[in-house]
């Protein structure tokens, strides 16, 4: 046989190999790589997406949103679309309209200046009260001056404190009451 066929194929048969190797690992990889949901875990996701939203499950995503385990956009009976977000044990972490890109939201809940009213939703005695002990224990010797829901992806209350010195803060806290940002309020 001829020298030079040899080194070829020597050379040509490991790079076809390597490149079979490749084009597998991609595959398995694009495959897995999605975040999307399988199975009863999505099952049991869409319906607690589902029955917060008042719709049908369309997309169920793991989300990796400090506070938040799922994504899920819910299609409502009237054809709107809500994304709602979920804690890891199934509670609402946000709730949003969906955009549909015109600048409108999709849900009744939106305002004519097209912003949600997640913000506005009611708070109970416990919440507030819950709320509040969380952000008085981030900013020493603070007074509070307002707590509303918060309408930030991942967020689940947003509460004003004003300190010693009558500088405000702004203190974002999870839906467990854990402190996700404080800020001077400008």
């Amino acid at each position: 046989m001829n020298p030079a066929k040899l080194r070829s194929k020597r050379v040509i048969l490991p790079t076809i190999a390597v490149l079979a190797v490749l084009g597998s690992a991609a595959t398995v990889w694009t495959a897995t790589a999605s975040d999307d949901l399988q199975g009863s875990e999505r099952d049991r996701v869409a319906s607690a997406a589902g029955q917060a939203a008042g719709g049908t499950a369309v997309e169920v995503e793991a989300s990796d949103d400090l506070g938040a385990a799922y994504e899920v956009e819910v299609r409502k009976d009237d054809g709107t679309e809500v994304d709602v977000t979920l804690d890891k044990d199934l509670n609402v972490v946000s709730q949003e309209a969906d955009d549909h890109g015109d600048g409108s939201e999709a849900d009744d809940d939106s305002e004519a200046d097209g912003d949600s009213d997640a913000d506005d939703r009611a708070l109970g005695a416990a919440e507030r009260a819950s709320a509040e002990k969380a952000a008085l224990d981030s900013v020493e010797g603070g007074t509070v001056v307002e707590v509303e829901a918060s309408d930030d992806n991942g967020g689940g209350y947003e509460v004003e404190v004003r300190d010693a010195k009558n500088t405000e803060w702004e203190v974002d806290l999870d839906a467990g009451f854990t402190v996700l940002h404080k800020s001077v309020d400008d």
